[in-house]
């Protein structure tokens, strides 16, 4: 971290965020040197992602309607795409780091789309200033969906 805290460094971490949205990376890092042991060192990363265990449903279906629908009804609207973050079962990220979806690269990957899980059962690892930290699964249920790829960053609180 470098000494000079000024108004050019926030200045040039702006201008390399706008530089990161103007042409459409995810992530960016420069080294930018003062001297001899000061320097400043900048990671920008834009990317969010999702792993969803769904927890099993605890409700019936709704029943069959009794008559059938009048021939002049209006359509139902299509449903709106649902949001993982909002779903009950979401596993969200306790931390920023980098999502791993096994023990080591080549290995078989803890959770799979359609295994069960137990609550409990580690599902990913994080890993976060050198450390990895395996994150259970909140519940049991089955994986419905992963939304996030073996060594891609993860945000704080991102589904």
């Amino acid at each position: 971290m470098s000494k000079h805290s000024s108004d050019a460094d926030v200045a040039f971490i702006s201008a390399l965020a706008e530089l990161l949205n103007r042409n459409e990376l995810t992530e960016l890092s420069v080294k930018r040197e003062y001297g001899e042991n000061d320097s400043l060192d900048v990671k920008v990363v834009k990317q969010a992602t999702v792993v969803t265990v769904a927890a099993p449903a605890a409700y019936a279906a709704p029943a069959a309607p009794a008559t059938a629908p009048v021939a002049h009804a209006p359509a139902a609207a299509p449903a709106a795409p649902e949001d993982p973050a909002q779903h009950p079962g979401a596993v969200t990220s306790p931390m920023v780091g980098t999502c791993y979806l096994a023990a080591e690269p080549g290995a078989t990957p803890f959770v799979t789309v359609g295994a069960t899980v137990a609550e409990g059962q580690t599902v990913l690892i994080i890993e976060a200033m050198k450390t990895m930290n395996h994150i259970p699964a909140p519940r049991a249920g089955t994986v419905r969906r992963i939304l996030v790829e073996d060594g891609t960053p993860v945000e704080y609180g991102a589904p």
